[in-house]
């Protein structure tokens, strides 16, 4: 760790800062790099007709974001134990492989020209073999348990069914209903917060915000390093808000947004809060929601709930504009997330 003042507070906000200034000075440069190479976002034929002007629009932001947020952490972060050492590196774990794979989404949506990258079940197995080797280390390494809370109501014990196999000497716990959860958590955010990617700066300003309430309560659980990531994270996208908001100069693509998705997953589970950042993400879950109930009652019916999905974009269609859509899903991103963090600091106090 470089060497500023140990005040943790200081250290929270540093790594905002530092994550905004290294986002906000690399960034130009990437843009056109981007245009020299015509490396440009494919809009879907079947979204908003506004939006056919975004054709071409350089891409793939999430590559500086992601940079950004390893070098702050790796600059600031420090460890007094082993757990804590396995805590901070799973949510990198989960950070960079998600970017990763949207990494590979984006890079084949280039090669093929057109809106549609990795197929889903290719997605999907990658980010099962992510989530499980995330759980399986998690609990045998980071000193996490398989129990979920729910503030003020109950804690499940989601190891109940479990086996414990010899892995060279060592016993090795493998708790099959928390791989399932974890799987759902981690797939369902990254996924969730790619649909939010759909209008400039929505998805940059959301995560912004969740990231905020993530941080404080890493901070008042004293794992102050995890608050650093969450930290690091918030502040790459204010710097990425400066190039991105409407209209928008580049686009964080597929590396970022799954990257956001697996780290707000990978945070929520390092600290136990699982359940409360469904509410604190509540935005990321309200998307998914809209479209599960689109593609399920039209299969049904063949008729459809809203006008498009996810649900900005139908909004989008009913004539709102798309700064008022923004700004207005920060504003639910805000007051689902305040209503979060007094739901865990209820039962933290």
């Amino acid at each position: 760790m470089i060497g500023f003042p140990q005040y943790p507070t200081f250290q929270v906000f540093l790594a905002i800062f530092m994550a905004i200034a290294i986002t906000m000075l690399l960034l130009p440069a990437w843009i056109k790099l981007l245009r020299y190479r015509q490396i440009g976002q494919q809009i879907r034929a079947d979204g908003p007709q506004r939006h056919l002007v975004k054709q071409g629009t350089p891409t793939m932001g999430g590559v500086v974001i992601l940079f950004a947020i390893l070098v702050t952490v790796v600059l600031l972060t420090r460890t007094s134990s082993e757990a804590e050492f396995t805590r901070v590196m799973l949510i990198a774990f989960a950070t960079l492989t998600c970017g990763l794979v949207g990494f590979i989404d984006d890079a084949a949506k280039l090669v093929k020209e057109r809106s549609l990258g990795l197929r889903p079940n290719a997605k999907m197995i990658l980010l099962t073999i992510i989530s499980v080797a995330f759980t399986l280390v998690a609990v045998n390494y980071g000193n996490i348990s398989p129990v979920v809370s729910i503030p003020l109501l109950a804690s499940i014990d989601l190891g109940v069914l479990s086996t414990t196999i010899n892995v060279f000497g060592t016993a090795f716990y493998i708790p099959w209903l928390y791989l399932a959860f974890v799987f759902l958590l981690m797939a369902g955010m990254a996924n969730s917060v790619n649909l939010t990617d759909g209008l400039d700066g929505l998805a940059a300003g959301t995560v912004m915000i969740a990231m905020v309430v993530m941080a404080a309560i890493a901070y008042r659980l004293d794992q102050l390093n995890t608050a650093l990531v969450a930290a690091a994270t918030c502040g790459s996208c204010v710097g990425f808000l400066w190039f991105n908001s409407h209209p928008a100069m580049i686009f964080m693509g597929d590396t970022g947004a799954l990257a956001f998705g697996g780290a707000f997953a990978a945070i929520a589970i390092v600290t136990k809060t699982e359940v409360v950042s469904l509410l604190v993400g509540g935005i990321f879950v309200i998307e998914a929601i809209s479209v599960i109930i689109q593609v399920s009652y039209f299969k049904l019916t063949h008729k459809r709930v809203f006008l498009m999905t996810p649900i900005h974009h139908h909004f989008e269609q009913k004539g709102w504009s798309e700064t008022t859509i923004v700004i207005r899903f920060w504003i639910i991103t805000a007051l689902s997330a305040s209503i979060g963090f007094a739901w865990f600091f209820s039962q933290s106090t």
